[in-house]
């Protein structure tokens, strides 16, 4: 396991920011950390990074304790605002990291891959957030690491941009990395990452794949019957819908009624010309475990 946090509890003061929590990452695989400002994410980020010490518990990353050479070595960081000298180029900047931990020759294919070598010889004062954004995942990605910590990595993105950045996190987990991603783009995760874990008031309340979670939250599916002409309120009365517009009917079922509701949408064939369905997203999840109690 490339992470591996146990019971990890921290305090400050009579509070615990963390308690009690563990979660793992594996090689190349992807897990998003969620929860509200102030669950506990940045935390349980700092801790992994060894700037916080535990109360109790243990975190180690391939075996290494947070903060020491070894760790450090393996593991890298991007915060949500990233800083560098605004007097240096792109390339100045990076060139300077690569020589303390990194390939200087990987320097410009790096700039390539994160959409930067039309400005490398630009000053970083004249980059724009996301652009700064980009020179931070460039950074990031320099050393090869096997665990990386990102937050907040998209602030700043264009969607485009973002779209590129989830094939470099693709990459990077094909490649072997364990990364660890927390973002409030949930609609992002969603289709971006192998599982999800939820904190709440410093305590992780769920930690699955999407579909585990919507299984185990067992929230409604959400359907949406597009009907033919004059035909909106027959639907609606056979399903016990609600009618939309004159032109669809709209109900929700449970996972294991899907199929027998189906079943009756498609023996209505002659008077049904579409049908959408709609499991429930992970902003629905994230707001179910959030706000149960622990």
């Amino acid at each position: 396991m490339t992470l591996d946090v146990h019971a990890a509890t921290v305090r400050r003061g009579k509070l615990e920011t963390l308690s009690q929590v563990s979660l793992s990452v594996a090689e190349g695989e992807r897990v998003a950390l969620i929860g509200h400002n102030g669950a506990g994410k940045s935390t349980l980020m700092k801790a992994v990074l060894g700037l916080v010490p535990l109360f109790s518990g243990e975190i180690s990353i391939l075996g290494e304790k947070p903060g020491s050479k070894k760790a450090r070595k393996t593991t890298a960081y991007l915060p949500e605002s990233v800083s560098f000298h605004p007097a240096l180029t792109g390339r100045e900047m990076l060139y300077m990291l690569a020589s303390m931990k990194g390939d200087k020759k990987a320097v410009d294919p790096l700039l390539e891959r994160v959409g930067l070598a039309h400005a490398a010889n630009r000053r970083i004062s004249t980059y724009s957030k996301g652009m700064r954004q980009r020179v931070g995942l460039a950074q990031a990605l320099l050393a090869r690491p096997r665990l990386a910590i990102l937050d907040e990595p998209t602030s700043g993105l264009d969607p485009l941009s973002r779209g590129e950045f989830y094939q470099l996190v693709d990459e990077m987990a094909a490649d072997g990395t364990a990364v660890m991603i927390s973002s409030h783009a949930l609609t992002e995760l969603e289709a971006k990452t192998d599982r999800i874990a939820v904190l709440r008031q410093g305590q992780l309340v769920a930690n699955d794949t999407l579909s585990s979670l919507r299984r185990d939250a067992g929230l409604p599916i959400r359907v949406r019957v597009t009907t033919k002409e004059s035909s909106n309120g027959y639907v609606a009365e056979q399903l016990g819908g609600v009618p939309v517009n004159g032109q669809s009917v709209e109900l929700t079922c449970t996972a294991e009624h899907k199929l027998k509701l189906l079943g009756r949408i498609a023996e209505m064939e002659n008077v049904i010309s579409d049908v959408d369905l709609a499991p429930p997203c992970l902003d629905d999840l994230y707001k179910h475990f959030s706000e149960e109690v622990a």
